[in-house]
């Protein structure tokens, strides 16, 4: 069964919690079966990163959490989205994420860098 005492205040404290370098604004929902929150980082009037996190107890017996995260810019678009069964292990897989594809870009970037020189072009 779901947690019928889980509230948005609840929700926000969990939020707050395990990610307090963001603002958060949690939305109106007409169930707390179904929590949707936005937290932005800012430099001055600058968006940094947009991340929208849903907790679903509706349809499952647990709460299941979606993360999704957006870059510099308000209508930045979706990088990417993970879910899990808690807000925790849901960043850290979309944090995972991001890590693994920056070593990826960070490896190519280093191939071509080696190509060029062994080469003899331009550094």
């Amino acid at each position: 069964m779901a947690d019928k005492n889980f509230t948005p205040a609840d929700f926000r404290a969990e939020l707050v919690r395990i990610m307090p370098g963001y603002k958060w604004t949690v939305h109106k929902s007409g169930t707390d079966s179904w929590l949707k929150a936005t937290g932005i980082q800012t430099s001055g009037f600058n968006r940094l990163s947009t991340l929208v996190v849903i907790r679903n107890a509706f349809i499952y017996a647990a709460p299941f959490y979606e993360v999704k995260s957006a870059g510099f810019g308000k209508r930045s678009p979706w990088l990417y989205s993970y879910t899990d069964s808690t807000l925790a292990r849901a960043l850290r897989g979309l944090q995972d994420y991001y890590e693994n594809q920056a070593n990826l870009y960070r490896s190519h970037a280093a191939s071509l860098q080696h190509g060029r020189k062994a080469e003899g072009g331009d550094e």
